[in-house]
C-alpha cells in the first residue's frame, strides 16, 4: 500500500508546479473534513490545488488510472459531510481557480472559475447594477463550485430561487478526464436532456465542475426591510402564510426563534430577546419595495405582531445577524444542524412538532428558517462539560434528531431543502426515496462514473 501511495502522490508532485501538492499533516487534516458532523475520519493522501482545467484533467486521469478517489472541495462550509475525504483519497481544492472569466452586462450573464466567492461576483456585477441573486448565508466566504455542488440555496430564495434556477451552463471534468460543456448561453434552451440541472446538487459524484456560466439579476432599485416581532414562534410561523395570502412576494422572509435571538443577543450585544420571543424579517425590494413592505407590515401588525419601521442601518443590521444566526459553533457529535423543508402550509404544524420532541427528549432546540419556501434549519444539542456527556444524553439526541426528519417527511417534506445529502444525511435517504429511484440513480453513477472514484460514499445509498 505505501509503494501504490507514494506512486500517485509522486506523479502528481511531479506533473503540477511547486506548492500544488501538500502532504503535510496540518494540511492534511485542515483539508480532510468540512463543517459537517465527522462519522468516519480519514487524512487525504494529498490535498491538491490546480490552477487550470488542464490541472484538473492531469490530476483525474492520474488518480482514474490507480482507482484513487478525488474528493472535490471549495471553501469547506459545508455542513453535511459533502467534502469529507475517504479512505486512500485525494482531496482536490478548487480555491485557486477564482478567476471571473467574463461578465456580459448585456447578455445579464458571467461566465466564472469554480474557487469565485460568492460575495466577489456580487460586487463585480454591482458596478453593473447587476447581482448574482444565490444569496448563502455564508455568501462572504462560501464559493460558486460549492454552490453548485450542493444546489445552495440562501436568504434570498423566496424570491429568486436556488442556484440551479441561476446556472445555465457548465463545463466538467468527467471521471476519465475528459471535459464536457452543457447547456447554454442563452436563458432559454430545451435541446436534449437538461444535463446542466443533473450536475447542479451532485456534490462531485458525477464530475469535477471547472466553469460556470451564470444569470445575473437586477440589483434592486430599492430594498426595505420589515421586523416583526411575536410572544412566540408558531404565531410568528402563521404570520408567513398571512404575507402569502396578501400575494406579497417578499425576496426575504426569515424566521428566528427565542433560543437563536438569546444566542444573538449573548454574541452581538443586542437586544432582540427584550422585543419578541420570535422575529419574523421580511424583505421586499425594487420598485415596489415600499408599497409593498407597507403591505406587509398592515398584515402581520392584524396578526398580532410588533411592526417596526426600521431605519437602514437597523435593518441591515437585522440581516446580517440572521446571516450569523448559526453561532460560531460548528455541528459535531453534541450539536446538529438540520436542513428539512416542509410545505409551507405546515410550517405552524412542524415547528409544534420540533418544540414537543425537544422537551420530550430533553434536548435544547434553537430554529431558523427560510419561511418563504419553508425551508427550517433546526439545531438540537446537548449540555457538555470537560468530562464530555453520558451515553443516555447522546441517545435523546439522535432519537430528536430522527424523529424531527420523519415528521417532516409525514408532512410531504424532504430531508435538505439545501444543503446537500453529503455523507451525514446517507442515514436518512431511504426513508425519502424508495428503492427504485435510488437504484436509478446509482445507475446513473455508474454512468459518469463506473470506476467509483468521484466523492464515492456520498449524496447517494451505495
Amino acid at each position: 500500500m505505501e509503494a501504490f501511495v507514494g506512486s500517485v502522490v509522486d506523479e502528481l508532485e511531479g506533473m503540477l508546479a511547486p506548492g500544488q501538492v501538500d502532504v503535510r499533516e496540518a494540511a492534511l487534516r485542515r483539508y480532510a473534513v468540512d463543517q459537517a458532523p465527522v462519522i468516519d475520519f480519514h487524512l487525504p493522501l494529498a490535498v491538491v490545488f490546480p490552477q487550470s482545467v488542464a490541472d484538473v484533467q492531469a490530476v483525474v486521469r492520474s488518480c482514474a488510472a490507480r482507482g484513487v478517489a478525488v474528493v472535490a472541495r471549495g471553501a469547506g462550509t459545508g455542513v453535511s459531510g459533502g467534502a469529507h475525504a475517504t479512505r486512500n483519497c485525494i482531496v482536490m481544492s478548487l480555491e485557486r481557480m477564482d478567476h471571473i472569466l467574463a461578465l456580459n452586462p448585456d447578455d445579464e450573464t458571467a461566465v466564472v472559475e469554480p474557487g469565485v466567492v460568492n460575495a466577489v461576483l456580487n460586487e463585480a456585477a454591482a458596478v453593473h447594477g447587476l447581482m448574482y441573486a444565490p444569496d448563502p448565508a455564508s455568501f462572504r466566504t462560501s464559493t460558486i463550485g460549492g454552490n453548485v455542488a450542493t444546489n445552495a440555496g440562501g436568504l434570498r430564495c423566496a424570491k429568486y430561487g436556488v442556484t440551479r434556477d441561476s446556472v445555465l451552463a457548465l463545463d466538467v471534468v468527467l471521471a476519465d478526464g475528459s471535459l464536457l460543456h452543457t447547456g447554454h448561453q442563452t436563458f432559454k434552451g430545451v435541446a436534449g436532456y437538461d444535463l446542466t440541472g443533473l450536475f447542479v446538487g451532485s456534490e462531485g459524484t458525477l464530475g469535477i465542475v471547472v466553469g460556470i456560466t451564470v444569470r445575473l439579476k437586477y440589483l434592486p432599485h430599492e430594498v426595505h426591510t420589515v421586523a416583526a416581532f411575536y410572544p412566540d414562534f408558531r404565531v410568528a410561523a402563521a404570520g408567513v402564510l398571512a404575507v402569502g395570502k396578501a400575494r406579497v412576494q417578499p425576496a426575504i422572509m426569515e424566521l428566528l426563534d427565542g433560543g437563536t435571538l438569546a444566542q444573538l443577543d449573548d454574541i452581538h450585544g443586542s437586544n432582540l430577546t427584550a422585543r419578541g420571543g420570535s422575529l419574523l424579517l421580511v424583505q421586499t425590494d425594487g420598485f415596489g419595495a415600499e408599497a409593498e413592505a407597507e403591505v406587509v407590515r398592515r398584515v402581520l401588525r392584524s396578526g398580532g405582531a410588533v411592526v417596526t419601521a426600521e431605519a437602514n442601518a437597523e435593518a441591515e443590521r437585522l440581516v446580517e445577524l440572521r446571516r450569523h444566526s448559526r453561532g460560531a459553533e460548528v455541528d459535531d457529535e453534541y450539536r446538529v444542524g438540520e436542513d428539512v423543508a416542509v410545505p409551507r402550509s405546515r410550517l405552524v404544524d412542524y415547528v409544534g412538532e420540533l418544540e414537543n420532541m425537544a422537551a420530550r427528549h430533553n434536548v435544547n432546540l434553537k430554529v431558523v428558517a427560510h419561511a418563504g419556501d419553508g425551508n427550517l434549519h433546526p439545531t438540537f444539542w446537548i449540555e457538555r462539560d470537560g468530562q464530555g456527556v453520558d451515553a443516555g444524553a447522546m441517545e435523546r439526541l439522535q432519537r430528536a434528531l430522527d424523529e424531527s426528519i420523519t415528521a417532516a417527511l409525514d408532512m410531504g417534506g424532504t430531508i435538505t431543502g439545501e444543503h446537500g445529502v453529503g455523507q451525514y444525511k446517507l442515514r436518512w435517504l431511504g426513508q425519502e426515496q424508495p428503492e427504485p429511484l435510488r437504484q436509478l440513480q446509482r445507475r446513473i453513477k455508474d454512468l459518469f462514473d463506473p470506476e467509483g472514484i468521484l466523492n464515492p460514499g456520498k449524496a447517494i445509498l451505495p
